[in-house]
């Protein structure tokens, strides 16, 4: 994988490329930043040219190695479930789910976790990275460089380590092998040890122009520049959200029509109705309704702004404005807060795994209430 592979970024592209250049490469880096904006991207780019620095092969795009991802002194990790298949003294580790990782990111590596979670077959489970993983990388580590250079480790979402797991990838970082580069994807780097984050060099990688993503829309999925601006927008910086809203049937459609249904049974107080809508809710995974909830916020956040009748701050796609048209005057001054105040306690609650169909149940009675504030 090269740079050209990664959408935007430009500035901390060169600020990578130049401390390579003088010499001033430090053995652990951190980019930080929302999800989407192409970090993942910006660290196999960089471990796949730190590892082309080889007499046959300057250019990480002409070595087969690279462009497949195998090369023998690239290591990836990141956050693994344990299977009903597994023993009950395993701890997983990466190399379980090689096969899974190396599928999903030769599709380019701009994907979810969720996408992640899809592949393993755990969309109902809470992926870490255990103890044992650090235990397998410092024994990949410790070997000697197959190609006489680096030797680096890509960590995807560190936050996702347990306490054990931490602890051990502090010692390594301490003390690392010769010629060993780590690079670490946060996206939560506060969930870090203290410890862990004061001994690697975090580069912030900011969220994606609009022209940036309007520009790679229409230049690398060939749409229009209309349809390519109204998604840039509603991409809010990423580029993940921005394939996401290109997708045919996306899950964004089915959040609106769960919105759309949950606000007319309320408004109607519809009671039975209501609690079929909280069944259904309760039939998706836990992040799904997360994911949801989330959606409801943004949506609402987008009613409110409706009412203002300024186009430059309302960012829907246009099935949403159609229904906003009609809706967003009964989303207003009186209840904007309490209702996101509702979504939160709820995303907190199904955080906490506490019963869906309640949560939703009450979400949905509690709405009807919120729904008559002028």
């Amino acid at each position: 994988m090269t740079f050209h592979e990664v959408i935007g970024q430009e500035e901390v592209r060169e600020r990578l490329l130049q401390m390579t250049r003088e010499g001033r490469l430090p053995h652990a880096i951190m980019l930080c930043g929302p999800q989407g904006v192409g970090k993942k991207a910006l660290a196999v780019a960089f471990a796949c040219h730190l590892l082309s620095q080889h007499p046959v092969f300057q250019d990480s795009s002409e070595n087969p190695m690279l462009r497949k991802l195998e090369h023998p002194d690239l290591h990836f990790t990141y956050p693994t479930i344990k299977l009903p298949s597994m023993g009950s003294d395993h701890m997983p580790v990466s190399d379980d789910f090689a096969k899974e990782w190396h599928e999903l990111i030769m599709g380019g590596p701009y994907f979810t976790m969720d996408e992640w979670m899809t592949a393993m077959g755990g969309e109902n489970q809470q992926a870490i990275i255990t103890a044992g993983e650090s235990d397998d990388l410092m024994r990949k580590l410790s070997l000697k460089s197959s190609q006489g250079g680096y030797k680096v480790s890509v960590v995807w979402l560190p936050e996702r380590m347990n306490i054990a797991c931490a602890n051990k990838l502090l010692k390594l970082i301490e003390e690392p092998p010769s010629q060993t580069v780590f690079i670490m994807v946060s996206e939560e780097p506060d969930k870090l040890l203290e410890t862990i984050r004061s001994r690697v060099q975090r580069i912030d990688v900011r969220q994606l122009p609009m022209e940036t993503i309007c520009q790679a829309l229409v230049e690398r999925r060939g749409i229009s520049e209309e349809t390519a601006r109204r998604i840039s927008r509603l991409a809010n910086g990423s580029w993940l959200k921005a394939l996401q809203e290109l997708q045919v049937g996306t899950e964004n459609e089915q959040f609106l029509d769960l919105y759309i249904s949950l606000m007319r049974l309320a408004y109607q107080r519809k009671i039975r109705e209501l609690r079929k809508w909280s069944e259904v809710m309760a039939g998706f995974g836990r992040e799904k309704q997360k994911r949801f909830l989330n959606y409801f916020l943004r949506m609402t956040r987008e009613c409110f702004m409706f009412n203002f009748k300024q186009a430059d701050i309302v960012y829907m796609t246009q099935q949403e404005e159609d229904f906003a048209r009609n809706f967003a005057r009964f989303v207003n001054e009186a209840n904007v807060l309490a209702i996101y105040d509702l979504a939160n306690r709820a995303i907190r609650d199904i955080g906490q795994n506490a019963n869906a169909k309640i949560v939703f149940f009450d979400f949905a009675l509690q709405t009807i209430v919120l729904l008559l504030q002028k």
